[in-house]
């Protein structure tokens, strides 16, 4: 099947390993009998696969559609419109980091919003600050929730934090109605990776989470991995993010080993006021507590992680600095 997005999820019944060819013999996307496979003209020239054990659940909300299944090397897998969102291994590396890279380099965060992030894993993380006394999240399908909370119950734990209240709208809709500095940071786990040309940049979002952030407070978002240049061009997103935030801005980067290329990238941005060195936390977490809702000590993020998420390979750091001057 394929998505709106030209995401292809195949879980087919031919031959294992062998290659489909047409009449002339050219080389099609290839088909595995038992497994899933993410192909997407987004990150052309590349196909990624995962062996299916098991299909555990296949639905359909107003908005989009779903599937989990069990892998026989990841755990279970979230599918969205045929496009892999998480797994049970690795959801660590992905949620821990969006997370606590800039809820460590703030003092004292108080009042977080999540935008997106609807099966509950950033919530989970976000419950291990003992200082938040606020957590909003604008998730805008309850279904996603429901499905989460059935099949990844330690994930979707984020949901039983107290400090926790559910938006059950857009997030840009919710912005407008939010007063200027009300949050010490806000987290935006896009769908879709942010680029130059992505829709997000063609309408007033990213001067509402400005407008919304405290003076010093600290934006998240999901940028890509840094392996996609072009698409992913680092100088005019950094540009783009400097004239609307006023304030530090950096590109961070993590391992995810089932995400295209294996690795995906954070921007993180701070408004005017206090100066924010998220190289460097000054709000640091214990890796080794449980604390929050969690069930479990972080797997993934510890300080030495933080500041080595910001250390650039040499062609992207030379994009990077260049945008800086």
């Amino acid at each position: 099947m394929e998505n709106r997005n030209g995401i292809v999820c195949v879980v087919t019944s031919n031959d294992a390993g062998a290659d489909q060819k047409d009449e002339n013999s050219e080389i099609l996307h290839p088909k595995l009998h038992g497994w899933f496979a993410e192909h997407c003209p987004i990150w052309p020239g590349e196909a990624h696969f995962l062996k299916v054990e098991k299909v555990l659940f296949q639905g359909q909300s107003k908005l989009q559609s779903m599937m989990v299944f069990q892998s026989s090397s990841y755990g279970k897998v979230f599918v969205l419109d045929g496009a892999l969102q998480l797994t049970e291994k690795d959801e660590c590396a992905y949620q821990e980091m969006i997370t606590h890279l800039p809820l460590c380099s703030i003092p004292n965060p108080k009042k977080v919003l999540l935008i997106g992030g609807g099966d509950g894993g950033i919530l989970r993380e976000i419950s291990r600050h003992a200082s938040v006394l606020q957590i909003d999240i604008c998730e805008i399908d309850t279904m996603l929730i429901d499905v989460y909370e059935k099949f990844f119950p330690k994930i979707a734990i984020g949901y039983k934090d107290n400090r926790v209240t559910l938006h059950v709208q857009d997030g840009t809709a919710y912005l407008q109605s939010v007063p200027s500095g009300t949050y010490d940071a806000i987290i935006v786990d896009a769908f879709d990776p942010i680029r130059p040309a992505h829709e997000l940049f063609e309408t007033p979002f990213f001067e509402l989470v400005a407008k919304a952030l405290c003076p010093g407070g600290a934006l998240c978002i999901q940028a890509e991995s840094l392996w996609f240049q072009p698409p992913l061009n680092l100088e005019e997103v950094t540009a783009t993010f400097r004239r609307v935030f006023r304030g530090s801005i950096e590109y961070a980067w993590t391992v995810v080993p089932t995400y295209p290329s294996g690795v995906i990238g954070f921007m993180l941005c701070s408004t005017e006021g206090p100066h924010v060195d998220f190289r460097n936390p000054i709000n640091p977490i214990n890796p080794d507590h449980v604390s929050g809702v969690a069930e479990g000590p972080l797997k993934f993020y510890n300080s030495e992680v933080h500041s080595a998420a910001f250390c650039l390979p040499a062609f992207a750091k030379k994009t990077f600095i260049g945008s800086k001057a």
